[in-house]
């Protein structure tokens, strides 16, 4: 058996350029606009030289699309989980009312297991989107667990920057106003849990952030602070990986195709922290941490997390999605 403290799962949100261009009120996104059928490839050939499996949830969006789908079957042929990511991406679903969460979610089955020949059984909701709805309309078609929290106190920054920097008229910034979370989120537990109505129960896999301070550590970030400084980028790592040992925390670590995409592929995204940098950079820092994280875990996907969790049965649970003060003895 896999006992949590000596495993850390990753993940993949496979957003993709259109995307963000949608988030960031950019022209013609509903072009859809691809980076998929290049950086798909890089990911996968960078996790079979890692020797490992993680969790891509895909936006089923790409995956009606017949000519994304041959790319999109070789994640489920190399072995990684699928997961789903919504049709639309939009991040904000939680606006949605049950019955469009419904459809949402559904007819996003139905295109990624089109291109997949899987039907996924964890999800995340775009922008860290999600609300009481979702959570029943997951916990009705028998999800296994959901992975949407993200405990972090610099969500209003992170919203703050990405609009500042956006092409978005009033009524957009309205609609983008929960974009990321606030940070009343960062109250919320860094372990996994469960959501609990009436009788029924969903488990929950927080993206994890730091122990204790509740800052970032996903790739994205750590990419972002090696622009700066390499060194400095890895000391953080290294101080993260620490901090999760100490509070016996398995790391949940989110990845982006933007970590692996850099200004020699595309200019489109220049907005975006980091994207100024070139590929081969990011998947020079990017094996660094991997192999910072191979050091101390064994590293598998959502899925099997999900199952060891399960396994276990020590998570807290929660009764109440909307507020954060009905946590009763959640670890944070």
């Amino acid at each position: 058996m896999l006992y949590s403290p000596k495993i850390a799962s990753l993940s993949l949100d496979l957003d993709d350029q259109w995307t963000y261009m949608k988030t960031h009120g950019d022209p013609n996104w509903d072009q859809y606009p691809s980076y998929l059928s290049y950086a798909v490839p890089r990911i996968l050939d960078f996790l079979d030289n890692q020797e490992t499996t993680i969790s891509f949830f895909i936006v089923a969006q790409d995956a009606a699309f017949e000519s994304n789908r041959e790319v999109l079957g070789e994640i489920a042929h190399r072995g990684h989980e699928i997961g789903n990511h919504t049709f639309h991406h939009d991040p904000w679903l939680h606006l949605y009312s049950e019955e469009e969460i419904d459809h949402e979610i559904t007819r996003a089955e139905e295109f990624i297991e089109l291109a997949t020949g899987v039907k996924p059984r964890g999800f995340r909701g775009p922008g860290f989107s999600f609300s009481e709805n979702v959570l029943r309309v997951l916990t009705r078609k028998d999800y296994l667990y959901d992975a949407s929290t993200f405990p972090n106190i610099l969500n209003p920054l992170a919203r703050a920057y990405f609009l500042a920097t956006s092409n978005l008229s009033k009524e957009e910034r309205k609609q983008r106003a929960g974009l990321f979370g606030s940070w009343k989120d960062g109250f919320r537990p860094n372990k996994p849990y469960h959501w609990q109505f009436n009788e029924q129960q969903l488990l929950e896999i927080p993206v994890t952030t730091m122990p204790l301070f509740k800052v970032p550590i996903h790739t994205s970030y750590i990419l972002y602070l090696a622009t700066y400084s390499v060194p400095l980028a890895m000391a953080y790592f290294r101080f993260v990986l620490m901090m999760c040992r100490i509070s016996r925390t398995s790391p949940s670590i989110l990845l982006h195709p933007l970590d692996f995409i850099g200004k020699d592929d595309t200019t489109a995204l220049s907005f975006f922290p980091a994207m100024n940098v070139e590929s081969q950079k990011k998947l020079m820092v990017m094996g660094r941490v991997f192999e910072m994280l191979k050091k101390e875990y064994h590293l598998v996907d959502m899925q099997t997390h999900a199952g060891v969790v399960l396994e276990e049965g020590k998570t807290k649970v929660n009764t109440n999605p909307g507020k954060i003060a009905f946590w009763r003895g959640a670890a944070l």
